[in-house]
């Protein structure tokens, strides 16, 4: 059995770290954003296709995107986001059949909804989350505040019109969790006690 791991998270609250730490304690791989747009890339996809698509629901000219005009979908020399979708989630089964894999973000838990996988939604407060991307984006409070109000909102945005689901209620996922509470690793090692409890983890 493989071990696949969904990890959905709030803006700033670490989840990505999270999903890092679990891949690395596991000694599995682990896909973000910049890996899974590698993964495309290998596919024959241009790897631009994936950038920012989390963040935003448009029409992009056909050219910025494929290194080839490998799927032949043209409409008027565009290509909308929900072939970027189709082709997001082509990837990302490909990840899952490969095998062991942690991967963050891009609606993954819906994707591999048919799989045996651990889906994790990582949340925190806002003030948690103010503070922590005030350290590491060097950000004033006010404009932390509106950066984690704009990216949740676009995420949210993103992910219930692909999956007609609601993203972070609890129900989604097989296990939700506060990153304050016990922090990046603590929070890893949480996750993976669940997973192998659950039978989830090997």
């Amino acid at each position: 059995m493989s071990t696949i791991i969904t990890i959905g998270r709030s803006f700033g609250s670490g989840g990505g770290f999270i999903g890092q730490a679990v891949g690395k304690k596991l000694g599995i791989p682990f896909y973000d954003n910049e890996l899974i747009s590698k993964v495309a890339e290998e596919s024959g996809y241009s790897k631009s296709l994936f950038a920012d698509g989390e963040e935003r629901r448009s029409l992009f000219s056909m050219s910025s995107f494929f290194s080839t005009s490998r799927l032949g979908v043209i409409d008027s020399g565009y290509v909308n986001d929900n072939v970027m979708f189709k082709i997001q989630s082509e990837v990302i089964r490909s990840i899952a059949e490969k095998g062991d894999a942690v991967i963050i973000g891009r609606c993954a838990d819906y994707i591999l909804r048919d799989y045996k996988c651990l889906s994790v939604f990582i949340s925190a407060p806002e003030e948690y989350r103010i503070q922590r991307l005030m350290k590491e984006e060097g950000l004033s409070e006010d404009d932390a505040e509106k950066l984690m109000r704009r990216k949740d909102r676009t995420r949210q945005t993103y992910y219930n019109y692909y999956t007609f689901g609601d993203w972070g209620q609890a129900s989604n996922y097989d296990l939700c969790l506060d990153s304050s509470v016990l922090g990046i690793d603590g929070t890893a090692d949480y996750i993976i006690d669940f997973g192998r409890r659950a039978g989830l983890i090997k």
